[in-house]
């Protein structure tokens, strides 16, 4: 057991390297467009034109790829081996190409009246770059079929090294044409750059398949038991993966109408940094325990499964809860540190702080219903995300009309965590009635002391930070200065404080170090 649960730490933690290293190269390539577009009309023109197709795959098929494909070939190399299931994901893949081809096509026909739907800008002139950047940028859904369904045969055999290079490579690209053809090109180029970036995505995934045996020809095997398996899945499941997506697809509506259309911009960065200080984690977390948990209902190993579900929460969340605190208090130096400069202003560090700050307060029910979402998905249930999503999207439009107009960007950033939340609380509830316990009293105690360390370090680097703001130098060497004092103060004392109130989690994160130690 103990080995078992070493084999998965070491896959979690080399996973989540190479997902910091993209993430990393992402967030450069954010600094890179802030210092070159900042708030203005050309970067909310951009983050528009961009959303929209990574909207529609989310929603369409997405759910498809990641929540139903994979539990289904999981099921196939159990029970039918490797030839049958290779031969349902080419028909699945092949199906995936047709569908996300057509969708590309009518995107690109038709951008107008998709970006009057997800932007309501008050310059003409604006509206018409999106319309324009949208139809170059559509192609994305297809080339996204391809890479995700690839993604999900490669995870589902336990193969994550180059799933977790993709963002890397695109990212490289992008980064390398600020530096070489942005001037030139402009926009327009940075458009083609974000294209090619997805095209190379799901190249640099053939060769590990090629490696592992994998011959998936093309086939048109729609009616398949498994093909119609995905899709009668796909339904119900498609409202829950819709959660992120739209929110993000409604606030970013909303704010098209503040500052002159700049808290677009502001949004998508602050969503942006979240993602990579979240998502590192909890993606590297989430794309590891999915494959396993669908081979355990597979297995019909019910207790191995809750306990897998259990223990990843309460890991997941003694990491989550002091990075949401710590996040909180740091949002407006690090926003600074990461994007001010050039064309980003004073004015555009403030909103996007804002909108970090609020946004971090759901952190920790972006972490739970990532992870329970993937519980429901590997039993191939529906129904309760279906319920779940819906009840979310709906508190996230609601809390948008009633907070936009006194709080604007703050007001966005905060029914997107209260949204969040509700998700995460949605899908709890139900595993709970049904007896999976994953909520049992000692969790309950546990989390009541790390939230309580976590408050405990947010206000320590609260005091850091107002101390060292005023005696540090101005300037992106104090700005670091001051971060790294405030990170390295707020990690001790959280530990410290979960150590002494008795974590568990605390205290095998010093068992780990110490036979780490041992070793060296």
């Amino acid at each position: 057991m103990e080995g078992r649960q070493s084999s998965a730490a070491k896959t979690v933690s080399f996973v989540m390297a190479l997902t910091l290293v993209g993430k990393v190269l992402g967030l450069y390539r954010d600094r890179l467009l802030a210092v070159h577009y900042s708030t203005g009309p050309a970067a909310n023109a951009f983050f528009t034109a961009s959303r929209i197709p990574r909207v529609f795959f989310d929603a369409v098929f997405a759910s498809a790829i990641a929540a139903c494909f994979i539990p289904v070939f999981s099921e196939h190399l159990e029970k039918r081996g490797k030839e049958e299931a290779q031969r349902f994901a080419g028909a699945f893949l092949t199906a995936i190409a047709l569908l996300t081809g057509a969708l590309a096509l009518i995107g690109m026909a038709f951008p107008r009246p998709l970006v009057a739907l997800f932007a309501d800008y008050s310059d003409p002139a604006t509206t018409a770059l999106a319309v324009s950047l949208t139809r170059v940028m559509f192609p994305t859904v297809l080339f996204s079929g391809l890479a995700f369904s690839m993604v999900g045969i490669l995870q589902a055999q336990d193969h994550f090294t180059a799933p977790a290079l993709m963002s890397a490579v695109s990212n490289l690209v992008i980064i390398g044409y600020f530096y070489g053809l942005d001037r030139r090109f402009g926009i327009y180029g940075l458009a083609a750059a974000y294209l090619l970036g997805w095209f190379l995505q799901g190249a640099i995934l053939l060769p590990p398949l090629v490696r592992m045996g994998c011959r998936l020809r093309p086939g048109f095997q729609f009616r398949s038991e498994g093909v119609k398996k995905v899709f009668v899945l796909m339904g119900p499941v498609m409202v829950s993966t819709w959660v992120q997506p739209i929110t993000q697809a409604i606030n970013s509506r909303y704010g098209s109408r503040l500052y002159s259309g700049a808290g677009v911009a502001a949004l998508e960065y602050a969503s942006n940094l979240y993602l990579v200080i979240a998502g590192v984690f909890i993606l590297s977390v989430t794309n590891v325990i999915f494959p396993k948990l669908s081979r355990l209902t597979a297995g019909g190993e019910t207790g191995a499964f809750q306990d897998t579900i259990r223990q990843t929460l309460r890991a997941s969340l003694f990491f989550v809860l002091p990075m949401s605190a710590g996040l909180m208090v740091v949002a407006r130096p690090l926003i600074s540190l990461i994007y001010g400069g050039g064309e980003f202003n004073e004015f555009s560090v403030q909103i996007t702080a804002s909108a970090l700050t609020w946004m971090s307060l759901g952190m920790a029910g972006y972490a739970v219903q990532s992870i329970l979402s993937r519980a429901y998905f590997a039993r191939q249930e529906g129904r309760g995300p279906l319920l779940a999503g819906a009840a979310a999207i709906g508190v996230n439009l609601a809390l948008c009309q009633v907070l936009t107009r006194q709080y604007q960007v703050a007001g966005l950033a905060g029914a997107s965590a209260v949204s969040s939340t509700v998700y995460a609380l949605l899908l709890l509830l139900p595993l709970e009635r049904r007896g999976d316990r994953i909520v049992t009293r000692s969790a309950a105690a546990g989390l009541g002391k790390m939230a309580l360390s976590a408050a405990g370090m947010g206000l320590c680097a609260w005091g850091v930070l107002q101390g060292a703001s005023a005696l540090l130098p101005p300037g992106k060497g104090g700005e670091l200065l001051c971060l790294c004092l405030c990170v390295g103060t707020g990690a001790a004392v959280y530990f410290l404080l979960t150590w002494v109130l008795g974590v568990e989690e605390a205290r095998l994160s010093l068992s780990l170090v110490k036979k780490q130690w041992r070793r060296e």
